[in-house]
C-alpha cells in the first residue's frame, strides 16, 4: 500500500458493519493470535450488538472501503483495529489522530501480549500506567494514557 493514499476519517454508518468487521477479524487474530477460538467468536457477536450502539465509532476509508476503526466510549479506546493490510500507511494514526481531536487526552486498555497494538500505543506517546488481569481471559492488560503535549 502507498503511505501517499488519501485516507478518509468519518463516522461509522451500518452499513460499514461487514468492512468494519472484515478488518477487525484480520486485526484481532494477528495481534491477539494467543486468544481462543471462543473469545473471537464472543466478540464477533458482541461487536455489533453490545459495542458499536454504546461507542462513538469513527472508520478509516480507502478507496470507498473501510480499512480500520476507532471505537470510543468517552476519552477511552474501546477498540482500534486497522486492516493488517494497511498497517504502516498511516491508518491508525488518523483514527487516533481524530480520536485524540475530539477528547485530548485519551487512555486504552491493552492486553501485553499484543505486541503489535503496545508498538503502537508506544509510538503515539502512551504511557503504561498500570496492570491488572483480564479477568475473562486471564491475560495481562496494561492501562495506558495520552496526554496531549501543552501549547507553549
Amino acid at each position: 500500500m502507498s503511505v501517499n493514499m488519501t485516507i478518509e476519517i468519518r463516522p461509522y454508518q451500518s452499513q460499514d458493519l461487514n468492512d468494519l468487521l472484515s478488518s477487525w477479524e484480520r486485526a484481532s487474530h494477528l495481534a491477539h493470535g494467543f486468544m481462543s477460538k471462543s473469545f473471537f467468536d464472543q466478540e464477533r457477536h458482541n461487536i455489533p450488538n453490545l459495542y458499536l450502539p454504546n461507542a462513538d465509532t469513527w472508520v478509516a476509508v480507502v478507496e470507498h472501503r473501510v480499512v480500520g476503526f476507532i471505537a470510543l466510549i468517552g476519552n477511552e479506546v474501546g477498540g482500534l483495529f486497522v486492516d493488517p493490510q494497511y498497517h504502516g500507511t498511516g491508518c491508525g494514526k488518523a483514527l487516533m489522530d481524530k480520536a485524540q481531536a475530539l477528547h485530548g487526552g485519551l487512555e486504552v486498555h491493552v492486553f501485553q501480549d499484543n505486541i503489535i497494538g503496545r508498538q503502537f500505543y508506544d509510538r503515539y506517546g502512551f504511557v503504561a500506567v498500570a496492570e491488572e488481569v483480564f479477568e475473562q481471559t486471564s491475560y495481562l492488560i496494561l492501562h495506558m494514557v495520552f496526554e496531549p503535549a501543552a501549547e507553549t
